[in-house]
């Protein structure tokens, strides 16, 4: 079939193809998403589960310690078994992988997709309109702003399940040592860059391909990297605020005063465990990342709050933050539907997460903010989890993500990499990135202009 036909289909299990995306200028005139589906969409609905049948449903995920709150599902429901399948979260690898399957037609029943990427999978028609299965009885459950993240018009695409407000992770002992207090602006934090850099350390890296935490970063500047027009899209990449974000990052690598590895590899957790590294601007759900790769800073370490652009402001954002989606092609979407709503809501299965480090739960209820303090001694007694509480009340909950992210933070990363390599300046990557994106969407037959 040619793509052109396809695009005349609807979506699979009879969703309308005409999904809308966006914000509520969006919601109220929506738009098409132009993609190809496979053969035989439009279909039948799926038949589900015959009453005493015995089923498994597959779930691809990469979240830390997954496998213990899925065992404990499948020790309650003998009829459903959730088998996990442990997908590489790598540069997108997961993404690649889930796509792929999705084109040969055999995806797996459930995916652990973050909120930036949910819209890419529904340009390939990957996700079930979970609506018809019941899904808004428990919107009640979830954090609003989590929730949205996954509507597009009137359709349901994912369950909540975690967000990744973002804090400073400092070592107390290094910065007490120098004389140095945890900044709270930006300003400071370069100050702090340049003494700890003269003290033969690094505050930080700027890692070229992480797209993700960027992109945090503009959002917290006031950025709005899409929106939508009556049907069409908007592309605000090169937006002043980010230019604001990319000229002081560009500033510190110019000087010299960051390095520039890519973050979370080799070579910077062995920084971080040396004190090379004597801060890291991360997300809520870095708490276990440093535990168990630097054991042997215990107690070393605290969190402060994000920089902020003008002292006394509260602007933070977010680093990544996931949903349990479930495949159009799930056979049982009824059942898992059951399963995600259970893993992202249940107190044992939250209590199971946590403690693996999965990030701020989606669910409003079930946890208490002290529970997510599971690494208090590692941080120095610090009650810790309440700077990511008050960072994630604070986060600006009218940024909306776009169609084709993942590619976005390839272009991102291939295009920083670029300019750290022949120092050019930042803007060069944004108004490079910005053109790239908007054929990027034109590409998949979306209407789209420059905002």
């Amino acid at each position: 079939m040619s793509d052109t036909a396809r695009n005349r289909n609807t979506w699979t299990h009879g969703t309308p193809r005409r999904a809308v995306l966006g914000g509520a200028a969006a919601a109220a005139a929506g738009f098409a998403l132009a993609g190809c589906g496979s053969d035989d969409d439009g279909g039948d609905e799926p038949k589900g589960r015959k009453k005493g049948e015995k089923i498994t449903l597959t779930f691809w995920s990469w979240v830390p310690g997954i496998d213990k709150p899925v065992a404990l599902w499948n020790s309650k429901n003998p009829e459903v078994r959730v088998k996990v399948e442990k997908v590489s979260a790598v540069d997108g690898a997961q993404y690649a992988k889930m796509h792929a399957a999705i084109k040969a037609g055999n995806p797996p029943d459930l995916g652990q997709i973050e909120y930036p990427v949910v819209p890419s999978f529904l340009i390939d028609n990957g996700l079930l309109d979970l609506t018809k299965y019941g899904v808004a009885d428990h919107k009640d459950k979830f954090i609003g702003w989590q929730w949205q993240q996954s509507v597009f018009g009137k359709a349901v695409y994912a369950v909540p399940q975690a967000s990744g407000p973002m804090g400073l992770f400092i070592r107390q002992d290094l910065f007490e040592k120098w004389g140095i207090e945890p900044p709270t602006t930006w300003d400071e934090y370069e100050a702090a860059a340049t003494a700890i850099r003269k003290k033969g350390a690094w505050i930080e890296t700027f890692s070229a391909t992480n797209g993700n935490r960027f992109a945090g970063l503009a959002w917290q500047a006031g950025a709005r990297w899409f929106g939508t027009e009556g049907d069409t899209w908007t592309v605000s990449i090169d937006d002043e605020p980010t230019r604001k974000v990319a000229d002081y990052w560009y500033g510190l690598v110019r000087r010299k005063l960051i390095k520039t590895i890519p973050d979370r590899q080799n070579a910077w957790y062995k920084d971080v465990q040396t004190g090379d590294m004597a801060s890291w601007l991360g997300a809520s759900w870095g708490d276990a990342l440093l535990v168990g790769n630097a054991p042997k800073t215990a107690g070393k370490w605290r969190v402060a709050p994000m920089p902020q652009w003008k002292k006394g402001d509260a602007a933070y954002a977010n680093w990544g933050g996931s949903t349990t989606a479930v495949f159009a092609k799930s056979k049982y979407p009824k059942d898992a539907l059951a399963f995600a709503i259970w893993l992202n809501t249940d107190p044992e299965s939250i209590k199971l997460l946590i403690e693996n480090g999965y990030g701020t739960p989606g669910a409003k209820q079930g946890y208490t903010t002290s529970q997510l303090d599971v690494h208090k001694d590692f941080f120095g007694g610090q009650e810790y989890s309440e700077v990511f509480d008050e960072a994630s009340r604070g986060v600006d909950t009218s940024w909306k993500w776009g169609p084709a992210t993942d590619t976005l933070y390839q272009r991102l990363g291939d295009a920083f990499t670029a300019a750290i390599g022949d120092g050019s300046d930042f803007r060069s990557v944004l108004k490079k990135v910005q053109s790239q994106t908007i054929t990027d969407l034109k590409e998949k037959g979306l209407q789209v202009k420059a905002g």
